[in-house]
């Protein structure tokens, strides 16, 4: 998940119309992203974020650790999101399902998330059930009960997950394998869920060991978003989570490193079950963690000019002009620990194949990087994400991932604020280097997603 700019509009699942009158450029250097927000520790390291937003009397309540499917052992991708999974089964003090089912009584909302970098838990409540949502999370956080038969039924679930969301879905596959390929030797390019039969070996002492390691307090960050106050929260927490102890010490998260590529890989999944064949293409990049100044915020401008909507360069030139495509996009994710990811997407109108859309979208993108952009269209880009951070901060929920997802990958809450102030500094110049900079076809991995019967290339 990225964390600004067309991020925002990830999070909100929605399109974000522009409105100009949203947030005109020089509001960006007077004002901060979720300015009120405030961040302290317990003494256990717990950090501790809040976001104050009073017009309802709602909170959301978010725990996240900082390890996911990169910090896994080898051998074992799986264990993060399979701990997650196993992480509702209960404590002594609140039995399996007690937690769930207290949600549901009081009207709540809960769910969890496992990514590369991070694991996420949380719950969405009327203000008054906050005490309650923190004494069960504080428990689990140190309790966990685990047994045999848990352990076998809840792999299984996971398995039949893997089959559903991966195995049926030739979109996944293709996603899965570009990323396998992009990252031969870093853990990025091993699927969160896991493989197959990685998934099917693990056991109790997998699960076990990586919840002692890794769910300690001071792996931990705490984001309460809603209708509190930095000391509301202060005294809960310290009740409630300041009891815990460390478990573990943790260094820097140290992962293997990618080796030079020494040239661009494709991938082709052909299956009966596709039904839209589509050419994607993504670079490695830096992230807003591992990016030099200015050149995250750069990417987020070239992906919106190249691909952010109906109005970007790919669409109108693909979809509109040539009416070769029934839609082509670009995006930035961006939230990596280690490194980030630029993409570019088309789906082909019948009649077109997909080697004739491929060179179609790159020589978009080949234009782009010779000519350079507008003045208008950085401005324009520059409003699209100004106005999708003004519709970020009506809500609680996303406003707590844009934290949470920036923490746990080496940013800091003033990096989060800041943030419109340095895209209000980018310049077609600076988008025009990133493009020329990044977009190296020596550091990407292109997939088609195709029917049977249809042309295709030999991987490389």
């Amino acid at each position: 998940m990225k964390i600004y700019g067309r991020t925002l509009r990830v999070l909100l699942g929605v399109v974000i119309p522009v409105f100009a009158w949203a947030l005109q450029s020089n509001m960006a250097l007077s004002q901060q992203f979720a300015a009120d927000t405030e961040t302290f520790y317990l003494e256990n390291g717990l950090q501790v974020v809040v976001i104050p937003d009073h017009r309802a009397p709602v909170v959301t309540h978010m725990v996240w650790y900082r390890v996911g499917s990169a910090d896994e052992p080898t051998g074992k991708t799986g264990v993060a999101h399979f701990l997650e999974h196993l992480m509702f089964k209960g404590t002594a003090e609140h039995p399996d399902g007690e937690f769930s089912r207290r949600i549901a009584e009081i009207g709540g909302q809960e769910n969890a998330f496992t990514s590369t970098d991070y694991t996420g838990y949380f719950q969405r409540v009327a203000k008054e059930w906050l005490p309650l949502v923190m004494e069960f999370e504080a428990d689990r956080m140190a309790n966990l009960v685990l047994n045999e038969d848990q352990i076998t039924a809840e792999r299984e679930v996971v398995r039949e997950e893997r089959r559903t969301r991966v195995d049926n879905s030739p979109a996944s596959q293709l996603r899965e394998e570009l990323l396998a390929s992009l990252y031969r030797s870093h853990p990025y390019g091993r699927p969160v869920i896991g493989w197959e039969q990685e998934i099917a070996a693990l056991n109790l002492a997998d699960a076990i060991d990586f919840y002692n390691i890794y769910y300690s307090p001071n792996n931990a960050i705490l984001v309460v978003a809603g209708d509190v106050s930095a000391e509301e929260v202060r005294t809960l927490a310290e009740q409630y989570y300041g009891q815990l102890q460390r478990r573990a010490e943790f260094g820097p998260r140290l992962r293997t490193g990618e080796p030079t590529h020494r040239g661009p890989r494709r991938v082709t999944i052909t299956s009966e079950l596709v039904q839209q064949p589509i050419v994607q293409r993504i670079h490695d990049v830096p992230s807003y963690s591992t990016a030099p100044s200015g050149d995250s915020e750069a990417l987020d401008m070239l992906a919106d000019i190249l691909g952010g909507g109906p109005t970007s360069r790919l669409y109108q030139a693909l979809v509109i002009d040539q009416r070769i495509a029934t839609g082509a996009s670009a995006w930035y994710s961006s939230s990596g620990l280690d490194s980030g990811r630029f993409g570019l997407y088309g789906s082909p109108r019948p009649g077109t194949s997909l080697e004739d859309l491929e060179v179609a979208l790159l020589k978009v993108v080949d234009d782009l990087k010779l000519n350079g952009v507008t003045e208008r269209e950085v401005e324009q880009a520059r409003t699209n994400l100004f106005a999708e951070a003004v519709f970020a901060q009506d809500s609680q929920s996303t406003l707590a991932r844009v934290f949470g997802s920036a923490l746990t990958t080496g940013q800091t809450v003033e990096d989060v604020q800041d943030w419109p102030n340095r895209i209000a500094r980018v310049t077609a110049e600076d988008v025009n280097r990133v493009a020329s900079k990044y977009l190296d076809p020596m550091r990407s991995a292109t997939g088609y997603l195709q029917i049977p019967g249809t042309q295709d290339q030999d991987d490389l």
